[in-house]
């Protein structure tokens, strides 16, 4: 066949889509240019003739695909008749393949198979467990972006061990049961001139947290200091007290660069003056081991980012490629350096392996709660030592939609869906095995990527993307083998347009969704009301907000109506003003309703009825926005701003914007009175 029919066939065969439906039962068509440039991104020639054949042809189709992944009980795919199958499982032991509905063992194998006619087959088969348990009993948490929680003792932002404390308090005084933060993945640094992204979610790496968040005086050898080294390292605790300073009184953004370069010298003094002792020599030599070439890459990617800036796609032409001679004589001749990145995560796990159990030590069921990106910064080390598995000439985004009508580029290369199944899924099963470590949950942002993905080739529209498929089967099943094996559980952000069966196949395996009050409504009820607490999905976090949201002070004044206009991001203020008063009159009169209101009630008690009403809800987990607790109207970030708005340099601040500390918050009338409602409420009568 010619022209479109052919190539459509072709992007059928590959998972792309030439069809997308921005308005339910509107289909839309993919521009051609877009199909051919994610084929061409899929290693695909969209000229070619050759289109692939039906791959459960037992006779002349592959006799395995590279991936198999089977929930407990599945049988393996039909293969010719005569054809013997054996099983290595992860641990090296050679199994005979059970024939009937036996069981087979959880975890990653490989399976080897032999047919009559001689083809031969080997392909990575990993079993996974059918479903999560649900949470330990219903809970409710703190939501909190770590950096914008800042102690006395912090240095100019929160850190880890503002973490543990955070964690130790909610738990100890008000039997909270999560704190979920930020991604605190490893940032790309900034360039000559320019300062770090301070976004969360456009990580260096995903596997490995950013040593900006350690506490130098909370590393074991800090004691240790004397003489010079002392003095050097007071001086910069000074220097940190003023940064401190200039957040908390002096109304002074939060300066990440400013905070690193303190810490950097100070941990160069400290590695310097401070051999480690035998035990802590082992433990950090056993780390190297563990983590392997992931964590070298990583280390090797930082030292040579410090030499030709963090681009790596700018660097002499023989460094691109991690595995290039060039780069070899490169890691011989940065050694120290690269140890020196790698101690740092060392340093990094260790504190935050502290926070966990600090979190769970305050009878916490589930403790930390962290936060996945859905991808990683183009410049930076993944992207780098992962450059095979991600799709070139293409980032990740999102269609048009309601909230955003010209669609959204993230800027994020994302993962081909054709590598990660010849490689076993393991740069997703590492990634999510060093993200759960340490934590016992962990929330995926934009859930709906295990099934599809808005692809947009470099230089287009990001309206003019389009879907590509990922085998969510695969997808879903490593994300519960390595949930279940941390005894994690797993939180969904599924906001957006989510595609039919999506939310319905996470529930099925016990994936918790999200769900936000001012979008949970009765969509096929005339007007729409809001949904009825009892008529709320018990798998999901249900909450107030998000990172990406007003805090719920400033929705009920709309203040983030008038932001906007002040931002010039609306096209519309009074009607979104018009609207934002009546939809707040219509929350406040249902909760009046359900008897949540006192009468005379003032912001900080609506705030309080709105978490009461999720209690109402049968949500296994409730997630109080820190922010919420304390009165701050101000957003950390406002989608569709960059310069404009201090988009994730906010510190936590009172009623009246003033940036309050962990200390204070702790001892805040307003947080205990708020926390300890929703607790009640959460215990029934």
């Amino acid at each position: 066949m010619e022209g479109p029919t052919r190539l459509s066939r072709l992007a059928a065969a590959h998972g792309v889509a030439t069809v997308h439906e921005p308005v339910p039962g509107r289909p839309t068509e993919v521009p051609r240019e877009t199909v051919a440039a994610v084929l061409v991104a899929l290693g695909v020639d969209p000229e070619a003739d050759e289109i692939p054949g039906d791959p459960d042809d037992l006779d002349h189709g592959p006799l395995l695909p590279p991936t198999l992944v089977l929930r407990d009980g599945d049988q393996p795919p039909p293969l010719p008749p005569g054809t013997t199958l054996r099983l290595h499982t992860e641990d090296g032991v050679a199994v005979p393949l059970p024939t009937g509905p036996a069981p087979l063992p959880l975890g990653y194998h490989t399976l080897h198979a032999t047919a009559p006619d001689g083809r031969t087959a080997e392909a990575t088969l990993i079993v996974v467990p059918p479903r999560l348990p649900a949470p330990p009993g219903r809970a409710f948490g703190l939501l909190v972006q770590l950096y914008s929680v800042l102690s006395e003792r912090s240095w100019g932002m929160g850190d880890l061990v503002d973490l543990g404390d955070l964690a130790s308090w909610a738990g100890h005084a008000h039997g909270a049961g999560f704190v979920q933060v930020n991604p605190l993945h490893a940032a790309v640094p900034g360039g000559p001139g320019q300062p770090t992204d301070p976004s969360p979610y456009r990580p260096a790496t995903r596997r490995y947290p950013d040593p900006v968040h350690l506490r130098i005086e909370d590393i074991p050898e800090y004691a240790y200091l004397d003489g010079d080294a002392r003095h050097h390292t007071d001086r910069l605790l000074a220097r940190a007290a003023e940064l401190r300073a200039d957040v908390l009184h002096r109304g002074a953004h939060i300066d990440r660069d400013a905070v690193w370069d303190l810490k950097r010298q100070a941990l160069e003094t400290l590695r310097a003056a401070v051999p480690l002792g035998p035990g802590r020599r082992a433990a950090y030599c056993a780390f190297l081991a563990a983590e392997g070439e992931a964590l070298e890459d990583h280390a090797t990617w930082c030292a040579l980012a410090e030499v030709h800036g963090p681009d790596w796609r700018g660097w002499p032409a023989g460094l691109r490629d991690p595995r290039s001679p060039a780069t070899a004589r490169a890691r011989a001749e940065h050694l120290e350096r690269i140890d020196f990145h790698s101690w740092l995560a060392w340093l990094t796990d260790t504190q935050l392996a502290r926070a966990q159990r600090a979190a769970r030590a305050a009878g916490m069921p589930i403790g930390l709660v962290h936060d996945l990106a859905l991808g990683v910064h183009p410049h930076g080390s993944d992207a780098w030592a992962q450059a095979p598995i991600l799709a070139a000439g293409v980032s990740a985004g999102a269609p048009p939609d309601a909230f955003n009508t010209r669609g959204q580029d993230w800027g994020l290369p994302p993962w081909r869906p054709d590598r990660l199944a010849e490689h076993g899924y393991e740069p997703y099963r590492q990634l999510l095995a060093g993200v759960l470590r340490h934590a016992g949950g962990v929330r995926i942002d934009h859930v709906m990527s295990q099934f599809r993905l808005w692809w947009i080739p470099e230089g287009a529209d990001p309206a003019d993307g389009t879907y590509v498929s990922y085998d969510a089967n695969a997808m879903l099943g490593v994300l519960a083998l390595e949930a279940h094996r941390a005894g994690a559980v797993v939180i969904g952000e599924d906001l957006g347009t989510v595609a039919p069966g999506v939310r319905e196949e996470l529930a099925a395996r016990g994936i918790a969704g999200t769900s936000v009050l001012w979008f949970e409504r009765d969509w096929s009820a005339p007007g729409a009301p809001p949904l009825p607490p009892e008529a709320w999905r018990a798998d999901c976090l249900a909450t107030l907000t998000t990172h990406d949201l007003p805090p719920t002070a400033a929705r009920l004044a709309a203040d983030h109506v008038r932001l906007r206009e002040l931002l010039d991001i609306t096209d519309d203020a009074e009607g979104e003003l018009r609207d934002a008063h009546a939809e707040n009159a219509e929350w406040l009169a249902y909760f009046d309703r359900l008897g949540l209101l006192p009468p005379d009630a003032g912001e900080p008690e609506v705030i309080a009825a709105a978490y009461r009403f999720l209690a109402r809800t049968p949500a296994r987990m409730v997630g109080v926005w820190l922010p919420d607790a304390t009165g701050d109207r101000r957003p950390q970030n406002v989608p569709g701003t960059w310069r404009e708005y201090p988009n994730w340099r906010l510190p936590i601040a009172d009623a009246d914007g003033r940036p309050t500390t962990l200390e204070a918050l702790a001892a805040s009338p307003r947080v205990a009175a708020l926390l300890d409602a929703l607790g009640a409420e959460m215990a029934g009568p």
